[in-house]
């Protein structure tokens, strides 16, 4: 796995994990990146210094290194990832395999204005980010450790 910063259009920063390179690459000639934060396609990877420890006040910042602390890392991740989508599913409406189209009426003010969530096919998600329609993807829970 490479991690990268990447950065959108309107300058807002984010991570993201890739199994190479050249699935950064993938990713981004299909649109499928998307700015969590706008929701902005237009991603590129942004300026990273390397993590180099110069001693030991850098130990407290670091990255994990052993297993233990992978492992309770993913324990952090997952349980952020599960309190997101338990908000998600608490606040907004569920519209199901609608949602590309039910995306569309609320950008376009043909529907009453709410949050929703949905099912899309990365076709389906990919055509509304190249409309213009602010979306992003909702990770799923996942109780392994992979």
């Amino acid at each position: 796995m490479i991690h990268y910063t990447l950065v959108c259009d309107q300058r807002h920063e984010f991570d993201g994990w890739f199994r190479g390179s050249v699935g950064f690459d993938e990713q981004k000639r299909l649109g499928v990146l998307v700015c969590p934060e706008c929701g902005s396609t237009d991603v590129s990877k942004g300026i990273m210094a390397p993590n180099v420890a110069t001693g030991a006040d850098d130990r407290e910042n670091r990255r994990p290194t052993t297993p233990s602390e992978h492992v309770a890392r993913r324990s952090q991740m997952r349980q952020f990832v599960a309190d997101l989508r338990a908000h998600v599913e608490q606040t907004c409406d569920y519209v199901g395999d609608r949602f590309p189209d039910e995306a569309r009426r609320l950008h376009n003010g043909e529907s009453e204005r709410r949050n929703i969530y949905g099912e899309a096919t990365l076709e389906e998600a990919k055509a509304l980010t190249e409309e213009g329609v602010p979306i992003a993807p909702l990770p799923p829970v996942s109780n392994s450790d992979n």
